[in-house]
């Protein structure tokens, strides 16, 4: 059986091919080929991580950015009185770390894995000598993040016209399989680290919870259980109001 280059590279780095669709949604890599995803990314590898694992200390040389396959990864800094600001939490189909490779700099954050996850690593010297070489990847890349940018400006405007419960319905939806009817969801990471990645207070989370029981989310614990994912996500959208 012939050996093909596609072969090699999964060998090599440990990509899967559901992991090219990730890859895929990224606007960093959204444009481009299958061949020119191998190319770019013939040097990065896959790490599979336990929980609370470092990945980086603010003020180290950003010398590697990470793509989010399975898990949770929070974004921290340390405050003078010695407590832990979250700035950002990170979960599959998401990169962290890019924007501190293209400027050269230092890391402004720390980033700790909250669940086990596996991440993609790629090195930022290798990554940007390709980019160097093939200026068509980089226009093709700008343009791509370009048009991100104008998409969370659109979110970001319709987020803050969302209610609370509104956002918590919208994050359910996220975590269930494509086209389900139904779903059993885990809450992968504490309440709080959720609550401060929507733009609120656990308790303000927690109530949202308890009133999306009108739209048959039952919550225990970790666990979230819902019975009509079509129905969230009408509510989520603003198409559909919650029963009393």
């Amino acid at each position: 059986m012939q050996v093909t280059q596609t072969d090699r590279f999964v060998h090599r780095t440990g990509i899967l091919e559901r992991d090219f669709e990730v890859l895929a949604s990224l606007p960093l890599f959204s444009s481009m080929s299958r061949s020119g995803l191998e190319h770019m990314l013939v040097d990065a590898w896959v790490h599979d991580i336990e929980r609370g694992h470092v990945l980086f200390i603010q003020g180290e040389p950003a010398e590697r950015f990470y793509v989010v396959f399975d898990g949770w990864v929070k974004l921290f800094r340390e405050t003078i009185s010695g407590d832990e600001s979250v700035i950002a939490v990170f979960t599959t189909g998401e990169s962290f770390a890019e924007a501190a490779m293209f400027d050269k700099a230092d890391y402004p954050v720390s980033a700790m894995t909250v669940e086990d996850s596996r991440l993609l690593v790629v090195p930022s010297s290798t990554f940007i000598n390709r980019l160097r070489e093939h200026s068509d990847y980089a226009l093709d890349m700008m343009a791509s993040m370009s048009r991100h940018l104008r998409t969370l400006v659109r979110q970001i405007e319709q987020l803050s016209a969302k209610s609370s419960t509104q956002r918590v319905a919208g994050f359910l939806v996220r975590l269930c399989p494509a086209d389900a009817h139904s779903a059993v969801v885990s809450l992968p990471i504490e309440k709080s680290l959720i609550a401060g990645r929507l733009g609120m207070q656990p308790e303000t989370f927690s109530r949202s919870l308890k009133k999306l029981q009108g739209l048959g989310v039952n919550n225990s614990r970790n666990e979230v259980e819902i019975h009509d994912v079509v129905a969230l996500r009408e509510y989520s959208e603003g198409n559909q109001r919650i029963r009393a």
